[in-house]
């Protein structure tokens, strides 16, 4: 079992920066490849970014790429969402997600843990 816990949601102006935080306990951390998702009021979730375990690849959302950027620290069982530029549109409940295999990184149901979810909201 993997417990995730997200931090650093909140209210910036269009334009700012955030960074989320994403900590996990349980099972050996650096085993599992981690994503992040968001779920706009009204619309489904979807796929933002997600790394494989050591961090060494990363993938993005085409929506986010070149905002946002993903990283761990597998001594530190964090990952790390840094987002710049945002835009009214990122305003979200992001989850952190994470999975036992490298292979379906942008697909929810291939996900076994999941955070609470923290809010970002982006004032226009």
């Amino acid at each position: 079992q993997v417990q995730l816990v997200e931090s650093g949601g909140g209210l910036v102006q269009a334009g700012g920066s955030l960074r989320l935080s994403c900590a996990a306990s349980g099972r050996t951390f650096s085993n599992y490849p981690m994503g992040w998702f968001r779920q706009a009021p009204g619309k489904e979730r979807e796929f933002v970014t997600a790394i494989d375990w050591n961090g060494r690849t990363t993938y993005y959302a085409d929506s986010v790429k070149g905002r946002f950027t993903l990283s761990r620290d597998n001594g530190k069982n964090t990952v790390f969402l840094q987002m710049n530029s945002l835009k009214f549109e990122d305003t979200a409940v992001y989850y952190c997600a994470a999975r036992r295999h490298n292979a379906g990184y942008a697909e929810e149901k291939t996900y076994d843990y999941w955070g609470q979810g923290t809010q970002v909201t982006v004032s226009s």
